[in-house]
């Protein structure tokens, strides 16, 4: 647990009891401490005076100008809000949009997300280097689908209310609602801004999904990471087989990612043992991610796009650094670092990036994405005018791949 104090309360506590320790290095700042009200005769050892020193420096900007604002802004203040806001001001010094301070009532939010069952309209989203919030992908045939809404879009507001990249969760949690409601996005499409009503309902998770292609070839997508993701990978896999398959395409393109731990057991029945992806924090401690011996005898190609990110990124990165089935398409989004989520002692709660993930060769991942090994690009030529697919080069090089 993580518990944060007002600088203001820091910095009076601490004084009041240093003043009162006897101690032999007298406190210089006498004149500060008066005007605070502090009895000076007393005397403060060198530590003491050195965190006095730590805390003055630290907080008593941040002190003076909160009194400033307090004494002299043009009407009453809202202390709670401005704490808030001092609180959020400094994760928002990270430049990090995946960091951040909630409220109670936004840590609670989070938590639903993160753990709970509700309803949507079936769209992955993450903080863009744009600023705001993106859509890394519509869930195949979710209502966001169904509206229309296209991965790369901007949500700049929901029912009204507007967000930025920071806002990812409480953005996440506005679009959430009661299965039967309206929620209205507005979109951002390049340069055109328009608004989206969506009707919420119940999303189930159907992750994979298979068929069989022509000459043998089997066709597996995997949407998403959830708990029974490896199951159905596994069941889905032995279906093309039982069909005839002798080699399969691997569809990872627009996985928005999910539960590392699942893609991690799929790339245990793609590789052989070794590792699949490693961590590095703060201090530089490894974490590996390990396959163990043996794995498929069924020739496969991955297929990843700009929408393929997070764990499906540490699926494709640890299969071509292995040499895995050969990947095509064009680079991945790039979201390779993990966040803590705790609650703090009042009910309110911060998300932090504390890890970053690595290929097995020690490429970084955030912000670099996975290239693959043959680049295939779809042109506007490969969709019809209400933007289907119905000329996928990039499968088209997969199946040449595999002959």
């Amino acid at each position: 647990m993580i518990k944060i104090k007002k600088a203001t309360l820091i910095i009076l506590v601490i004084l009041a009891v240093l003043c009162g320790a006897a101690g032999y290095y007298s406190l210089q700042a006498t004149g500060v401490l008066s005007r605070m009200g502090v009895d000076t005769q007393h005397t403060l050892s060198e530590e003491q005076y050195r965190e006095y020193k730590h805390l003055s420096s630290t907080y008593g900007k941040l002190d003076e100008l909160r009194s400033d604002i307090l004494r002299r802004y043009y009407i009453e203040v809202d202390e709670d809000k401005l704490e808030t806001g001092m609180l959020k001001g400094l994760y928002d010094g990270l430049e990090d949009p995946y960091s951040y301070y909630m409220t109670p009532a936004e840590y609670e939010q989070t938590m639903i997300s993160l753990t709970g069952v509700y309803s949507g309209v079936g769209v992955t989203i993450s903080a863009g280097d744009s600023g705001y919030v993106e859509v890394v992908t519509p869930t195949k045939g979710s209502p966001a689908d169904e509206a229309g809404i296209r991965k790369g879009d901007l949500i700049l507001a929901v029912d009204g209310t507007e967000y930025i990249g920071s806002d990812l969760d409480t953005c996440a949690a506005a679009i959430r609602g009661p299965e039967g409601t309206d929620v209205t996005l507005t979109i951002r499409r390049g340069e055109e801004i328009f608004d989206v009503t969506i009707t919420r309902k119940t999303i189930i998770a159907q992750t994979v999904d298979y068929k069989m292609l022509e000459d043998g070839i089997g066709y597996i997508s995997i949407s998403g990471f959830e708990d029974n993701t490896p199951l159905d990978f596994m069941q889905a896999l032995a279906a093309i087989q039982e069909q005839g398959a002798t080699r399969f395409v691997l569809d990872l393109r627009d996985n928005g990612g999910g539960l590392v731990d699942a893609a991690v057991d799929i790339a245990d029945v793609l590789l052989d043992e070794g590792i699949v992806a490693y961590t590095e924090d703060h201090d530089g401690n490894k974490d590996y991610y390990r396959t163990s011996k043996g794995h498929t005898d069924l020739p496969y190609v991955v297929l990843v796009n700009e929408g393929s990110a997070s764990s499906s990124e540490i699926l494709s990165g640890g299969i071509k650094d292995n040499g895995g089935g050969p990947l095509v398409g064009v680079t991945t989004y790039g979201k390779g670092i993990i966040q803590t989520v705790e609650q703090l002692t009042d009910g309110s709660g911060i998300k932090m990036t504390i890890l970053q993930y690595y290929s097995p060769n020690g490429s970084v991942i955030h912000k670099n994405g996975i290239e693959p090994n043959y680049v295939v690009e779809l042109t506007d030529d490969c969709y019809d005018e209400n933007g289907d697919l119905i000329n996928d080069l990039q499968l088209q090089k997969a199946i040449e791949l595999l002959k």
